[in-house]
Formats: C-alpha cells, sequence, structure tokens
C-alpha cells in the first residue's frame, strides 16, 4: 500500500482523532489532579495519580511517534488503544471516589467510538471488559466524602456540578468524534467508488486502445494504395475541376498518413517521455494549425488573450488528440462561427470552444461521455468525448458542456497549471 493510500485510511485517521481526544481528557484529568492538590479539599493519593497519569502521556506519546510511521493501524490495535483508555479512567476512578466520581460515565466515550469504527465483536469485548471494569470499581475503590460538599445554592454539590460537566464533556467528545468518522467513512467510500469507476474507464481504454492500434496497422495499406492511385490520377486528369478535387483528396489521404504516423510515435514518445512542460498559448497554435488541415472547411475565431504572462501547462500527445475530438465535434455540430477561447485564473487554464450548433438535447445530457453514445448517428462511433474526458482528467482536468442562449454549445475544459514553474 502507497503512503498516500495509508495516510488515507480510516483506520489510521481513526486513531489520529482517538489521540486528539485522549490529549484533551488527559489534560482535562491533569488540570483536576492540580485543582485538587491545590484547593486542599480532596486528600487523595496523589503519587499514584501522578504515576497513572504519567503512564496515559507515555502511552499517548509512543502512539504519536507510532503514527509517524507508515504502519498500517489494524482492528486489533485500535481495540487495544481504546481498552487502554478504558483501564487508565478505571485506575482514575478507583482512586477517587469511584462510582460516586461524576465522571464514572465517561465509560460509554471509548464504548461510542468502538460502535462507531469496529466490527461488533471488537465492540462487544470492550463493552464487556468496560462492564467488569466498572463492577469492580463499584466495589473497590477510596471514598471521597468532599462530593458530597454542599457548594453555592442549596441542592447543588460538587457532585452535581462535576455530573454536569462530565455530560458536556463526553458529548462534545462524543459527537465531534463519531461526526467526524461518518465523514470519513463516506469520503472512504466515495474514494473506492471512483477507484472502481476509474478501473472499469480504462478497461475500455485498453480495449480501444488495443482495436485501434489493430486498425492501425491496417489502414496503412490501404491509404498507401490510394495515395499511389491518386497521383496517377491527377496526373492523367485534363480537367481542371477534376484536377482540383483530386489534389484535395490527395491532401486529405496525407493527413491520414501523417496522423497515423503521429499516433504511433505519440505512443513511443508517452512511454519514453509521459508529458512535457510547454506554454499554453504556443501549444494551442500549433494544434489549431493542425486541426485546420484537417477540417479546412472549418470557420472559426481565436478570441484575444488576457493580460499576464502566459501560465505553462504539461501537456501529452493524448491531450492534444483530446482537444482536436472536441474542435471536430464543434465542427460536426456546425462548421462555421466556432470560436476559442483562452483564459487562466488561480491553478487552473480554460479552454473554452463554442459552436452555433443545436446544442445538447437534455433527455441525453447524462449520457454524454459514455463509451460508444453519440448523437451523429451513423456517422459517429461514440468514442470521442469518451476518450477526451478520460484524457483530460489523466491530467487533473474536466471537461464539461454547456448549452448557451441563443443555440450552440460550450465545451469547456478545465486543465491544472504547472504550479512549480508558474510560481517561479
Amino acid at each position: 500500500m502507497s503512503p498516500n493510500a495509508l495516510a488515507l485510511s480510516p483506520s489510521r485517521q481513526n486513531l489520529w482523532r482517538l489521540l486528539l481526544v485522549r490529549v484533551l481528557v488527559l489534560l482535562a484529568q491533569s488540570l483536576s489532579v492540580l485543582g485538587a492538590y491545590l484547593s486542599g479539599w480532596f486528600p487523595l493519593p496523589w503519587t499514584a495519580l501522578l504515576l497513572t497519569l504519567g503512564v496515559s502521556a507515555l502511552v499517548t506519546l509512543m502512539t504519536l511517534v507510532r503514527l509517524m510511521r507508515d504502519w498500517p493501524v489494524t482492528d486489533q490495535e485500535f481495540s487495544l488503544q481504546l481498552l487502554f483508555d478504558i483501564l487508565i479512567h478505571s485506575v482514575l476512578l478507583h482512586f477517587s471516589g469511584g462510582p460516586t466520581n461524576p465522571f464514572v460515565s465517561y465509560y460509554l466515550v471509548p464504548l461510542t467510538i468502538a460502535a462507531a469504527t469496529l466490527p461488533w465483536l471488537y465492540t462487544l469485548a470492550l463493552a464487556s471488559m468496560a462492564v467488569a471494569a466498572f463492577s469492580i470499581v463499584l466495589i473497590w475503590y477510596e471514598p471521597l466524602p468532599a462530593f458530597q460538599m454542599p457548594v453555592g445554592p442549596p441542592g447543588i454539590n460538587l457532585h452535581v456540578i462535576g455530573m454536569w460537566l462530565n455530560f458536556a464533556m463526553s458529548a462534545g467528545l462524543i459527537s465531534l468524534f463519531v461526526v467526524r468518522m461518518a465523514d470519513a467513512l463516506r469520503q472512504h467510500a466515495q474514494r473506492l467508488a471512483e477507484s472502481r469507476e476509474q478501473s472499469l474507464r480504462d478497461a475500455q481504454l485498453l480495449g480501444i486502445a488495443s482495436v485501434a492500434a489493430g486498425a492501425a496497422h491496417e489502414l496503412s495499406t490501404p491509404l498507401s494504395t490510394m495515395s499511389v492511385l491518386l497521383k496517377d490520377m491527377q496526373h492523367d486528369c485534363q480537367d481542371a475541376d477534376m484536377r482540383e478535387d483530386l489534389a484535395l483528396l490527395q491532401q486529405q489521404v496525407s493527413q491520414c498518413k501523417v496522423s497515423l504516423q503521429q499516433m504511433v510515435r505519440g505512443a513511443e514518445d508517452s512511454r519514453r517521455q509521459p508529458q512535457r512542460l510547454e506554454a499554453a498559448d504556443t501549444w494551442l497554435k500549433s494544434l489549431l494549425a493542425r486541426w485546420q488541415l484537417m477540417r479546412p472547411e472549418a470557420a472559426w475565431q481565436w478570441l484575444p488573450l488576457p493580460a499576464g504572462p502566459i501560465p505553462p501547462l504539461r501537456v501529452t500527445p493524448e491531450l492534444g488528440q483530446a482537444m482536436l475530438n472536441l474542435l471536430n465535434n464543434a465542427a460536426d455540430a456546425c462548421p462555421e462561427g466556432i470560436t476559442i477561447t483562452l483564459d487562466w485564473h488561480g491553478h487552473k487554464l480554460f479552454v473554452r470552444i463554442r459552436d452555433q450548433g443545436p446544442g445538447v438535447p437534455l433527455h441525453i445530457a447524462e449520457q454524454l461521455g459514455t463509451a460508444f453514445f453519440t448523437t451523429k448517428g451513423k456517422k459517429g462511433l461514440g468514442l470521442g468525448l469518451f476518450l477526451s474526458q478520460a484524457a483530460v482528467e489523466r491530467l487533473g482536468g474536466s471537461v464539461r458542456l454547456f448549452n448557451q442562449e441563443g443555440g450552440g454549445t460550450l465545451t469547456e475544459v478545465v486543465l491544472p497549471i504547472d504550479e512549480e514553474t508558474a510560481d517561479d
């Protein structure tokens, strides 16, 4: 398991929170003993109490050192930590009034934590230990008559005041821990769901990549044949209009061959150097120039850049192909009136593509971006947006589509800016 996964594990986070609770309780216990010593109201066995608090502080320090290391936290270890809290509390109760001590119900705090975090078998064992410890304290303890000493208005004594303080502290600690624990469990479940979804998407991408590699190999031969035939036809043709059309076909076939070669080289570059650093405007200009060769019929406009230095961007061949897919989608929707905007804010860069097409139908909006779903009928494969989202998300970005007032679709690509270089 990686260090990041260990840091995010619920058991490890729970032990950190338990350590925080123990520190707060130890502080409250130490202040109580100090107050009793200074007031002189309680003839307590100070040596035994200080020794017990010292053991608790030592174990707390050892637990802190243990959490600094990348060791997994098991249910057994967490149970032993809670059992230690129960035993320390029992020893303190033995020397400070036993069942007459208003803090006797603090047993409920570690049991509540156990019920919220551990399997039922461990919780049952801890509950049995707590009941046994409480039963022993009921019989064997050193009484404190001071808890019956009247203080303030009639009917109010130290025991009643202590019970109120114990209730307030227990309620606060239980609420804090259980709420944080439930939140940690929800986040862990969400991360597992995202991990499963990513695994399924990776499996789909692997299958698509295998098919694409085979198709690229099969297309190389017919494209070469078509290129040779088009050259011969262009040489023999006497009609000027036909020669122009043949030249356009020759250009398109050459672009297909170049695209296949770039795909192979891009895969090799991704293996050797997965990412490279490039200025955002330079990268987008070269991408648009390449796209213009692919879609000469598309009419587009690049809006002016905002003021300020151009941020750097970590790009990959997959990201370039993703942007080409999104540009092609815009051109398929409406090849005229396409606007492209490059903007940045904070540590995020935004590429916005606005087309004048019919927009995204609301009844299929949730299905967009899934594999093999297309709105282009037989002309589409349903892979463009799916592959684009996968490539952008691998870089920590996102792809979002918005219907615009007056018609058209706004495709927004959000990419992270290279923070280290940007700070320099």
